[in-house]
């Protein structure tokens, strides 16, 4: 047994209500074989062009031995450092899969500029770059490759012997690449980007960084099977029931890593379920714990909680009424796909389309192309300006008072949401902020690196249920960079994501605070003091 997965209390309740009916529809098997009619008339079409991920084991088998042998060529030149470019779903599986496998890779899933220039500093002369993008057409990749294309010539370096391509066939990525002699790995086109850990988008940046993809793949074959058949022992019919079938529903789902080997999975989830369910007003909004946070300590009736451990056993009878689940990282990978999108069914949605992404994308292209100059703060404290959607947030006129003020904003379903546009390798602390902030809101808080988020969870905040408040923190550096090409520079572009998500969510009726540090390093200290 690859997974297997516990539940007891009214998470069991809402489990064996809800088997009959998975079972009795058919549901896994109608999956497995590609069935788009199980989302309803509305999704069909999009389904039937978004179902490949059931099939991507052997789709992806063949692939092995080439990204195998493009490791040793390279290897054979001095190339051992990898460094992948990819946002969303490109670059969140990559980052579980080589983590769990303890094998070097950089991850580039942002456009602060001291990020960047920290991935072009260390060893360019041995770096590969992997760059991964659907279409080629996310602002983030293309500036990124832009950038190491042209830090490659000035090295002397040709960058199409060091730039490798993930993308879908015959994508304008695709064409340009391989005219430019890049050489380019496809991946299949009927499979979303959160679906996509098992498909090129995965498996190349992870087995050129040394993972053993075959290993991965055979994990979750040996899943698929348990995933396919229409029985109560099928544990993606189990995991969808117990994240999406309680009544009266559960809607947020606490993710904790306790004791498994897996790193990083929790993040990952989040993705996958923000994505796939935040859409008409509702969804099942993940938030990343840890077995300590004030949640799990306090946990409130609209969150379930589900501990990714080594051995469901060994917790079973401890953890009344949680999820507890465990299993191989190919399972894994395998059955919370299936999950989420037989919860998709459950909650009535199309758990493949994401129609509220591009606004923020169109937001930021916007303020890209008039720039216009930054709105004079409500008022600025110990150097920390302070910005926000509703000018009564900020009548206290101190951080501690709109933090109040913003979480006063909360329903008794609400949740916050604390998103970082900051150089994460100088301010990974930062996340911290997330556990101060859930215990003086009293409410599930979520944290998520800007602009990574706006590709994922991005789509819950304006397409999921209105019950958000956000926090974004922002900084300014002296630290910049140009992007070829590009009549704008990458801490334009990042000050441009923050801005236009702040607009849309506001035009969604979603209050916005809005911190810049102008000394991040020392006024870090003083948002730990607010949040008290």
């Amino acid at each position: 047994m690859t997974f297997s997965i516990h539940v007891s209390g009214g998470i069991k309740g809402a489990v064996d209500q809800w088997l009959p009916t998975l079972t009795g529809d058919y549901v896994a098997s109608r999956l497995t074989n590609g069935d788009a009619d199980l989302w309803g008339p509305e999704a069909e079409s999009e389904a039937a062009k978004r179902l490949g991920w059931v099939n991507a084991v052997e789709v992806s088998r063949p692939l092995v031995p080439e990204i195998v042998a493009l490791r040793g060529e390279l290897a054979a030149k001095g190339v051992d450092r990898f460094v992948l470019a990819g946002m969303g779903g490109s670059s969140l599986a990559p980052e579980v899969i080589t983590k769990t496998a303890g094998v070097p890779l950089t991850i580039l899933d942002s456009t602060a500029p001291g990020q960047v220039l920290a991935a072009l500093s260390d060893d360019l002369e041995r770096t590969a770059l992997v760059v991964a993008s659907k279409s080629g057409s996310t602002v983030e990749t293309d500036s990124q490759r832009r950038t190491f294309e042209t830090a490659f010539r000035d090295l002397g370096i040709d960058p199409a012997e060091r730039i490798i391509i993930v993308t879908d066939p015959g994508s304008p990525l695709d064409e340009s690449a391989r005219a430019e002699g890049y050489r380019v790995f496809n991946a299949d086109p009927e499979v979303g980007g959160r679906y996509s850990a098992l498909t090129a988008f995965g498996l190349v940046p992870s087995g050129l960084a040394g993972a053993d993809i075959s290993e991965l793949l055979d994990e979750a074959e040996a899943t698929l099977l348990q995933c396919a058949i229409d029985s109560p022992d099928n544990p993606s019919l189990v995991l969808a029931a117990a994240i999406a079938g309680t009544s009266p529903r559960k809607d947020k789902l606490g993710l904790i890593t306790d004791g498994t080997h897996i790193a990083g999975l929790p993040d990952w989830i989040e993705q996958l379920i923000a994505e796939s369910t935040g859409k008409e007003g509702t969804g099942i909004l993940p938030v990343v714990l840890l077995p300590v946070s004030p949640e799990v300590e306090e946990t409130p009736s609209d969150l379930a909680i589900c501990r990714l451990v080594d051995d469901a056993n060994v917790g079973f009878g401890r953890h009344e009424g949680e999820i507890l689940v465990s299993g191989t990282l190919g399972a894994q990978l395998v059955v919370w796909e299936y999950a989420t999108a037989i919860a998709g069914r459950m909650l009535g949605i199309n758990p493949f389309d994401q129609p509220d992404v591009e606004s923020a994308k169109a937001a930021a292209r916007g303020l890209l192309d008039n720039r216009p100059a930054p709105a004079a703060p409500a008022f600025v404290e110990q150097g920390v300006e302070v910005r926000v959607t509703d000018p009564a947030l900020a009548a206290s006129g101190t951080i501690a008072g709109v933090l109040d003020a913003l979480w006063e904003q909360l329903d008794e379903d609400g949740y916050v949401s604390v998103q970082a546009y900051v150089n994460r390798l100088d301010l990974e602390q930062i996340s911290g902020l997330r556990e101060m902030v859930a215990a003086d809101s009293g409410r599930p808080t979520t944290f998520g690196w800007g602009p990574r988020f706006l590709h994922s969870t991005g789509q819950y905040h304006k397409g999921g249920p209105a019950q958000g408040v956000f926090l974004q923190i922002t900084e300014r550096t002296d630290a910049d960079l140009e992007i070829p090409g590009r009549p704008f520079t990458f801490g334009q572009l990042i000050e441009a994501q923050a801005g236009g998500d702040a607009g849309v969510l506001a035009e969604h009726g979603r209050p916005v605070v809005t911190l810049t540090l102008t000394d991040p390093q020392t006024e870090v200290l003083s948002l730990f003091v607010a949040a008290q």
